[in-house]
């Protein structure tokens, strides 16, 4: 088998433009160098200090279970059997980016993409695309959770048929990834928690989601979710709050297509609006509040 290679975004003189890699590789751990273990052990040890009150309960329980610590990096080949008895997921190494049909081919399959490399030490508190840190330490935890593991599942098989829908339908299943998988907050009886995986593997993001006055907190809504813009280069102006994991997985069962026509027909929203039928939740707490929109 083939030295896998590390693939990145390529800076031009028009910005920095993606860079897709195809293939599953090995995870070639033995290669991994003292610095590429530091970087992950200051990285696990920043964020689970931060952690404990603001990420849900169900991820830092996992993350346990699968026996993630800051020592070294973990070894793909220890966490599949632990993963695959807990819900049949696996993992499986990847050089970079994937291009969309090949990533919800894996999701649809119970296979979860992990890029093999770690970010550099100057890249430590930002790197543009998904590295082994954010891939491991923040996605893979919420696979031991059965129902979802079950969504993300489901995720992938409907963003295989959204693919032969058209752009829109891929557009409103992208804003869904990112506002739940990605930038996901929880209600729990303790008050507003993290699951989303772009938040946790964030210092900063892990804060200012949940102590900021800045942005929105809004219940989850399906069809406001798909029309809702984001941003990749800022924290995130809104986030969606669910109840509990049955509500995203009942969220996949319907047939989207009639959706994707309603969603298409009406337009976008940007992220820092509140509508006059959104619930908005108070920082820190579990309730929310009909709002208007001059709110």
């Amino acid at each position: 088998m083939n030295t896998p290679q590390r693939v990145e975004h390529q800076q031009t003189d028009r910005g920095t433009i993606p860079v897709y890699a195809t293939g599953v590789v090995e995870q070639p751990w033995q290669d991994y160098s003292a610095v590429d273990h530091h970087v992950w052990g200051e990285l696990f040890e920043r964020q689970r200090a931060i952690l404990p009150g603001r990420a849900c309960r169900e991820f830092l329980e996992s993350q346990n279970t699968l026996k993630m610590s800051a020592d070294a990096i973990p070894r793909f080949d220890e966490l599949n059997p632990i993963l695959r008895a807990a819900t049949g997921w696996e993992l499986v190494g990847v050089e970079g980016l994937l291009p969309e049909y090949t990533f919800f081919e894996h999701l649809a399959n119970r296979r979860f993409p992990v890029t093999w490399w770690i970010r550099k030490p100057e890249q430590i508190d930002y790197i543009s695309e998904p590295d082994l840190f954010h891939d491991l330490f923040g996605h893979v935890p919420l696979l031991m959770n059965p129902v979802f593991a079950d969504y993300m599942q489901a995720y992938g098989r409907g963003a295989l048929k959204a693919h032969g829908i058209g752009e829109h339908a891929l557009l409103n299943l992208t804003r869904l990834y990112w506002y739940t998988v990605e930038f996901g907050l929880i209600a729990t009886p303790e008050g507003l928690r993290i699951y989303g995986a772009g938040i946790v593997s964030s210092k900063g993001e892990s804060i200012y989601c949940l102590e900021s006055d800045a942005p929105n907190r809004i219940g989850f809504d399906l069809e406001r979710i798909m029309r809702t813009r984001y941003r990749i280069d800022t924290y995130q102006q809104t986030y969606f709050v669910i109840d509990d994991f049955e509500q995203l997985f009942e969220a996949t069962r319907p047939d989207f297509t009639p959706i994707y026509r309603q969603v298409k027909a009406m337009d976008d929203i940007r992220a820092r609006d509140v509508l006059e039928t959104d619930k908005v939740f108070h920082r820190g707490t579990r309730e929310g509040f009909a709002t208007d929109a001059d709110a």
